[in-house]
């Protein structure tokens, strides 16, 4: 009998060990929630980020960045919400710290946030970052009228398995440069890693939605990631592509083989690549064609 509770203790000590893992707070370095940020620089931000192609609905007739439409998984359909400076229907009513917890860790009001919001890559971002594109959110004009709900089935309904789920693949910090590589790079890397996101759409993810790092730029099959295709360096020089070339398609959607991107892409171009400063657009050309 004492063998029996002895054991019966290392299973219960064994398992809330394995809970607390993978319950236990994922987090990265504290923002500075005191800084003031520029709307300026911000309204470039949410181009950068490509926040207007996700959360606006046009096909719905939504203002920009009132709601997007649904990004249908595997996990069930997410929609993009309201972040106009709505303090009901919009994160008007968020803080600085509310927006950075949710921008960096993947924490919002309602608990853990699910990883089709891009937490991950914008995690990446500086303070200051943060704090324009914050700032830049709260100009904007309201839009009362709620998005639409979310259609996430039961068990992916559960936000807190998503605890889980960051303590297996999420590990928030700062862009770090890339040593010995040239300022154009390491700025390319960070736009296609970070804000802009392009490692998110055009890669594979495994069967948990995480993104496969290693395969990373390796194009998308479908399912939780949707359907992208390649863009390593063999992939876009068998396609047509240098440097020039590739800045231009991002510019206006023009293919090497007089071919038009259409679909999300197309979307990404309009509301965003579009109106990138050229430094930009050369530096993520540079980057992606350097690997």
């Amino acid at each position: 009998m004492r063998r029996w509770w002895i054991g019966l203790a290392i299973v219960l000590v064994a398992g809330l060990g394995t809970g607390w893992y993978f319950l236990k707070p994922v987090t990265g370095p504290a923002r500075d929630s005191t800084l003031v940020g520029d709307v300026e620089r911000g309204n470039y931000l949410i181009k950068l980020g490509g926040c207007i192609a996700c959360h606006t609905d046009v096909k719905g007739g939504r203002s920009p960045l009132s709601g997007g439409a649904a990004l249908v998984t595997p996990f069930g359909s997410f929609v993009p919400p309201n972040i106009t400076s709505d303090k009901a229907a919009g994160i008007g009513g968020w803080t600085l710290a509310m927006f950075s917890d949710a921008m960096s860790n993947g924490m919002g009001p309602q608990g853990h946030l699910y990883p089709a919001f891009p937490y991950e890559n914008y995690t990446l971002m500086s303070d200051q970052e943060i704090a324009d594109l914050y700032a830049a959110l709260q100009a904007t004009a309201p839009v009362a009228e709620p998005a639409a709900s979310s259609q996430i089935p039961f068990p992916f309904n559960i936000r807190l398995a998503m605890a889980g789920w960051k303590n297996l693949f999420f590990s928030p910090h700062r862009f770090q440069p890339v040593a010995g590589q040239s300022t154009e790079y390491n700025r390319g890397l960070y736009l296609a890693t970070g804000p802009a996101h392009c490692v998110a759409c055009h890669s594979p993810r495994n069967v948990l939605g995480a993104l496969d790092w290693n395969k990373a730029f390796t194009g998308s099959p479908g399912g939780t990631g949707g359907k992208a295709p390649p863009i390593t360096k063999a992939a876009l020089i068998e396609a047509g592509y240098d440097a020039d070339v590739l800045v231009q398609t991002l510019k206006d959607g023009f293919t090497p083989d007089f071919d038009v991107l259409g679909g999300p892409m197309a979307e990404v171009i309009a509301d965003a690549t579009s109106q990138w400063k050229d430094e930009d657009l050369k530096a993520l050309a540079a980057y992606l064609l350097a690997e």
